[in-house]
C-alpha cells in the first residue's frame, strides 16, 4: 500500500491522485463524501497501519487542506471506509504509469539525461524553482567541493551547512578543510539550534546557486593530470624530453604534471604493500619477469620498485621469479618498457575501479 500511495502523491490536480474522487457534497455516508474526505480516510488508514507517506513531497496548500480536512472529521463506520479504500485501489489499478509532477520534477527525473545547458535554458524559460530540494543536489557533491564551497562562506552559514549533511560526509568535508577552519565550523554548529528552516532553506538555495553558476567545463581533469597521463604511457626518453622542455617554459605547471605522473620508477613510493598480490595476480608473469629484469638494469628507483613488489608477494613466486630473472639475461629497453607499462596499466584499472588507492606524495611528505 505504501508504494501505491506513493504513486498518488504528487500531485497533478488539488490533491493528485488522492484528489480524483469525484466531488461530492460534504456528509457521513460514502454517497456524500468528497473527494478530499476521503483522502483523508486514505491517509489516516495508511498512518493507522504504520506506512511511510511521503505527504512533504505535497505542495504546502495541499499539505495544509489535507490536514485541516482530517481535522474536521468525525468518526466513519466501517461500511464507508471499505468503500473508499476499495475505491481507491481500484483508481490504484488503472494507473499504467506515474510521471513527475510538473516541469520541476521533470527537470530533477531527466537530470544527468539532457544537456546542462537545456536544463538551464528551461528552468529558465519556465521560472520553476530551480533545484528543487537544494540540500539534495549539495549532499551529492565530493567532500572537497563542499569543503571549498563552506571556506568561502562565513563560520555561521557553513555549520548550517555541516549540519544539514549526512555524518559521512560531514566528516569528509571536514576532513579536507584546513584544521582551524574546521574547528571554527565545529564550535559554530552549537549557535544553529534557534535557526528556522526557512533561513534553513534559503541558505542551501543560495549555495546550490552558487554550485549551479560554476562554468560548465569540458574535462574532468586538470591540464596537469591529463598532461600526466599521456606522458606516463610515453616511453622514458620522450617522457623526460617533454618535461625538461616544460621545466623550461612552465616551472609550476612541469611541477603539476610530474604529481600525475605514474611510472614503474614510484611503484615503491606511491602503492600499499597490501596491493601488491592483486596486482601480480593480474600481470602474466613472463611480463613480470621481463619488468623486473629490465628494471634491475636501468635505474635505483626501478630496481627499489622491483624489490618492493618482490618483497611483497607470496616468497614461493618471489623466488620463481628471481631465478627466471637469472636465466633471462638483457632486455631489449622497447620490451622492459612494453612490460613496465603492462604493469602500470594494470595499476591504473585498478585504481580506476576504486580496488586499490594510490598513496599521495603528500603522505609521503608527511612520513618522512
Amino acid at each position: 500500500m505504501q508504494n501505491d500511495l506513493a504513486l498518488a502523491l504528487p500531485p497533478a490536480s488539488p490533491m493528485g491522485t488522492l484528489g480524483g474522487f469525484d466531488a461530492m457534497a460534504p456528509g457521513s455516508s460514502m454517497n456524500s463524501l468528497d473527494g478530499k474526505a476521503k483522502a483523508a480516510i486514505v491517509v489516516r488508514l495508511l498512518l493507522n497501519e504504520g506506512a511511510d507517506i511521503a505527504i512533504e513531497e505535497l505542495s504546502d496548500e495541499m499539505q495544509a487542506s489535507l490536514t485541516q480536512q482530517m481535522g474536521r472529521m468525525g468518526l466513519v463506520d466501517r461500511d464507508t471506509l471499505h468503500s473508499v479504500a476499495n475505491e481507491f485501489a481500484e483508481m490504484l489499478d488503472n494507473i499504467g504509469l506515474s510521471f513527475p509532477n510538473g516541469l520541476a520534477g521533470a527537470l530533477s527525473a531527466m537530470e544527468g539525461k539532457i544537456s546542462r545547458q537545456t536544463e538551464r535554458r528551461l528552468r529558465k524559460e519556465a521560472g520553476v524553482r530551480q533545484f528543487g530540494n537544494p540540500w539534495e543536489r549539495l549532499r551529492a557533491l565530493p567532500a572537497e567541493d563542499l569543503a571549498e564551497l563552506a571556506e568561502a562562506e562565513s563560520t555561521e552559514v557553513a555549520a548550517v551547512m555541516l549540519s544539514k549533511l549526512d555524518t559521512a560526509k560531514a566528516a569528509e568535508m571536514l576532513s579536507a578543510m584546513p584544521g582551524p577552519v574546521a574547528r571554527r565550523i565545529t564550535f559554530a554548529v552549537r549557535q544553529t539550534g534557534a535557526v528556522t528552516p526557512d533561513t534553513v532553506d534559503r541558505i542551501g538555495l543560495s549555495l546550490a546557486a552558487q554550485i549551479e553558476a560554476r562554468p560548465e567545463i569540458a574535462f574532468d581533469e586538470t591540464p596537469g593530470e591529463r598532461i600526466g597521463a599521456i606522458l606516463t604511457q610515453s616511453v622514458a626518453a620522450k617522457r623526460e624530453e617533454v618535461l625538461t622542455a616544460l621545466d623550461e617554459e612552465d616551472e609550476e605547471f612541469a611541477t603539476d604534471v610530474r604529481k600525475s605522473i605514474f611510472t614503474f620508477a614510484i611503484i615503491h613510493q606511491r602503492v600499499s604493500m597490501i596491493d601488491v598480490p592483486r596486482i601480480v595476480r593480474m600481470v602474466p608473469q613472463p611480463d613480470l619477469v621481463t619488468a623486473f629484469a629490465f628494471a634491475f638494469a636501468i635505474g635505483d628507483d626501478e630496481k627499489d620498485s622491483a624489490e618492493f613488489m618482490l618483497a611483497n608477494m607470496s616468497g614461493r613466486m618471489s623466488n620463481n621469479i628471481r631465478d627466471e630473472i637469472v636465466e633471462k639475461g638483457k632486455v631489449k629497453t622497447s620490451v622492459g618498457e612494453a612490460a613496465m607499462a603492462a604493469v602500470i596499466n594494470v595499476m591504473r584499472e585498478l585504481v580506476q575501479s576504486g580496488e586499490m588507492q594510490l598513496r599521495s606524495t603528500e603522505d609521503d611528505e608527511e612520513d618522512d
